[in-house]
């Protein structure tokens, strides 16, 4: 299955149990491998609500198309093995 599609269809799963500290080092692996900018990181980062800032995120990145799906997905498995295998990113 295409990372699109894959990120598209944990979306809602990913939004309600994702943590505060990995969206955060998510936004930075994303920066640094220029998937977003600063200012699309700062917009994210504005939200009030942990779950405001993962959807945004999540959004953001699925806008961006499938290589941008496939860094996220592959940073995120990463960054929490029990999370993207229990939504069958891995």
């Amino acid at each position: 299955m295409q990372a699109k599609k894959k990120l598209l269809s944990v979306r809602k799963d990913f939004i309600d149990r994702v943590s505060s500290s990995v969206v955060k080092e998510l936004l930075d692996i994303l920066l640094q491998r220029e998937v977003i900018n600063f200012n699309e990181k700062g917009q994210i980062q504005a939200k009030q609500q942990d779950r405001d800032v993962s959807e945004a995120l999540i959004d953001m990145v699925l806008m961006k198309g499938e290589p941008a799906c496939r860094i996220m997905t592959d940073a995120f498995c990463k960054l929490d093995r029990y999370l993207s295998a229990d939504l069958k990113l891995t």
